[in-house]
């Protein structure tokens, strides 16, 4: 015989069934940090945050970026990832509705496929566009030949694989980032994707390359990246095992052939280093200003973006001219 207390808990159970309403998932859906207009567009007479400066040159960069190389005849973009990307993201929502319907976005690993989802654009993936209009991700470390450090966040695989793919690769970054060789600001070590069986052996050979066990600020050297808040080493969204390997910086001047070296080493999945692929990179300075270094050598420096992107009212146009 039931209990009273199973009684009153069928009842409540049951109140609640009655009053409850399952609501389908917008797919127009854009977070709650970015409110609406009733064009379910960003805002144009809400001001930006006031950000701390390092935040504020990231979203500066982010958004000069977005503005400069992603336009309406772009359909096919890669998402990178790091803590530069959001705000590409944020600009890319503000180009418009109109300007994102027929888009398609690939992201390099979950958090760019998170971003992406929220901001209710249209996720793919690089198995059904093997050819990218633009791919703009951040990095850990850019040289003076915009040749690139990345993988702080475990993801260089399928970043290079975006990167190789798009016709036009940007980089997005803080003032932090801009080094004249790699390895200066970014002394952790080149990020170094291994296969979990084979990680001991390609640390042996990273040794023999050079690598040292320590540095000379006096943190770690050549080492198995290991876990936060979690025993054991960090695994990647491949299910593989990421080594950080610090090189000299008389190896670091041609990462190229280091690049090259690492990449022979039997085991080795893929290679934080990123050379001779980036069209242009945009740091974003602590003055407020943005400084973009492109390919061919010239600096150009941007002040300040509008508000709102061109973009959005130039794809609102076209709609109403068509």
């Amino acid at each position: 015989m039931p209990s009273p207390a199973f009684e009153l808990l069928k009842a409540k159970l049951s109140t609640s069934s009655e009053n409850s309403e399952i609501k389908a998932t917008n797919p127009n859906f854009i977070p709650p940090t970015q409110p609406l207009t009733p064009s379910n567009q960003l805002p144009t007479s809400v001001a930006l945050p006031v950000l701390p400066a390092v935040e504020a040159a990231k979203r500066l960069a982010a958004f000069s970026a977005v503005d400069r190389h992603v336009g309406l005849e772009h359909k096919v973009i890669g998402i990178g990832s790091g803590s530069t990307v959001p705000y590409v993201v944020d600009r890319i929502v503000a180009q418009g509705l109109q300007a994102n319907k027929d888009r398609v976005f690939l992201p390099t690993g979950f958090q760019s496929k998170e971003l992406i989802i929220k901001a209710g654009l249209t996720l793919g993936d690089v198995d059904q566009y093997a050819r990218i209009d633009v791919t703009i991700d951040g990095a850990d470390e850019v040289d003076n030949e915009l040749n690139s450090i990345k993988g702080g966040g475990a993801c260089q695989l399928r970043e290079k694989v975006l990167a190789e793919a798009a016709d036009t690769w940007v980089i997005v970054a803080d003032y932090r980032k801009n080094s004249h060789v790699l390895g200066t600001s970014w002394t952790q070590g080149i990020p170094i994707e291994v296969v979990p069986f084979a990680y001991a052996k390609v640390l042996t050979n990273l040794s023999h390359m050079g690598s040292p066990n320590a540095v000379p600020n006096g943190k770690a050297g050549l080492s198995l990246r290991m876990g936060k808040m979690k025993a054991g080493p960090v695994v990647s969204d491949n299910g593989n095992f990421i080594i950080d390997a610090p090189f000299p910086p008389e190896l670091m001047k041609n990462p190229a052939e280091l690049l090259h070296r690492i990449k022979m080493l039997t085991g080795v999945v893929e290679v934080g280093l990123f050379c001779d692929m980036a069209e242009a990179a945009y740091f974003g300075n602590e003055d407020g200003t943005v400084t973009v270094r492109a390919k061919d050598g010239s600096v150009d420096q941007i002040s300040s973006v509008p508000t709102v992107p061109e973009i959005a009212s130039k794809a609102e146009s076209a709609t109403v001219d068509a």
